[in-house]
């Protein structure tokens, strides 16, 4: 497969419908001014405010000297997919995951590409947030999560405030889409393939249009899918937990023979047997749960669905496509 652009933006789009025109003339014009040749990959993921209609028409009246891509999800299949669809499809000698609100600005996207072509020994080059604007619920959080991620997994290692704005090389897109798994956690995924990576300081601007989609509940899930997706010290608790209150019931056990002998008559205590009986029968529910979703996790796996469905597929070359 040739490769006839220098960058190309892969960028996921959820009701992003006022940011897409703003986007694509800061996006062409930076890159236009430093004469390297960009393509714009969009992928709209199932978005409810009519931010396809908008890249239908975008998409048409751009010169082909302007390359762009739109691709339709049939639904909502999450950003992991729109990133996964948006590799697939770009063209370029390198990548860029870039969010369309503006955050993360083109200005930036076109330093870390020339600090990578400035630098052959790295593959990568992330961008590490200096200072996060956020609450401190939030932030605490975020801190948590990574300190449990890379306590718990002894294989990888994810650097704290690393984002997913990141500016790599083909050679790195082509080992991330070989991956065959449909659950996808890409900070976890970038440090499992293992290229060189350069993190480099950025401040985040304010959202030009709109409103974060990502919720306190999206942002647990998102987290909880990348401890389950690398690691298995879930299970290992589970094991140790069931250890402990094996012993714990057997000491028990002991403490009432030991009393029995000692009195000579029945032991009362059914409010401590009834609060046993709940504690243990908690405890392997708790279990079991943890077995469970690892085993969904695998049963879901095990059917090969695809990680998403393009409805259509639009460039400004004058080819379309459409997919069920």
């Amino acid at each position: 497969m040739t490769n006839p652009y220098s960058l190309s933006f892969v960028v996921p789009c959820y009701n992003e419908v006022d940011n897409i025109r703003l986007f694509k003339r800061r996006a062409f014009e930076c890159f236009d001014a430093e004469g390297i040749s960009l393509e714009i990959v969009f992928v709209n993921d199932g978005s409810q405010d009519g931010t396809f209609e908008l890249l239908r028409e975008v998409v048409g009246e751009t010169d082909p000297s302007h390359p762009m891509q739109a691709v339709q999800f049939s639904r909502n299949f999450g950003k992991e997919a729109a990133l996964y669809a948006g590799m697939e499809a770009a063209r370029g000698e390198c990548i860029c995951l870039i969010d369309a609100d503006l955050q993360q600005t083109p200005e930036d996207a076109l330093r870390m590409y020339k600090l990578l072509m400035d630098k052959p020994e790295y593959d990568i080059v992330a961008a590490c947030q200096v200072e996060r604007k956020e609450s401190v619920v939030l932030k605490l959080f975020k801190h948590s999560f990574y300190k449990t991620f890379n306590g718990i997994c002894t294989d990888i290692e994810i650097p704290a405030n690393v984002s997913d704005f990141r500016v790599f090389r083909r050679t790195v897109a082509d080992a991330l889409l070989s991956l065959p798994e449909g659950q996808r956690f890409s900070k976890g995924l970038f440090a499992w393939v293992g290229f060189k990576t350069l993190e480099v300081p950025y401040e985040p601007d304010a959202r030009a249009n709109g409103e974060s989609k990502w919720s306190v509940k999206s942002l647990f899930h998102y987290a909880a899918n990348g401890i389950l997706g690398f690691t298995t010290w879930p299970l290992k608790v589970a094991v140790w937990i069931g250890l402990v209150a094996s012993l714990g019931g057997f000491v028990y056990l002991l403490w009432i023979i030991f009393e029995y002998a000692l009195r000579g008559t029945d032991v009362p205590g059914f409010p401590t047997l009834a609060c046993l009986i709940l504690l243990f029968g908690g405890l392997q529910l708790t279990v079991l749960g943890v077995i469970g979703e690892y085993l969904s996790r695998s049963y879901i796996e095990g059917k090969h669905r695809p990680l998403y469905i393009a409805k259509e597929h639009l460039t400004n070359e004058g080819r379309g496509e459409n997919e069920k």
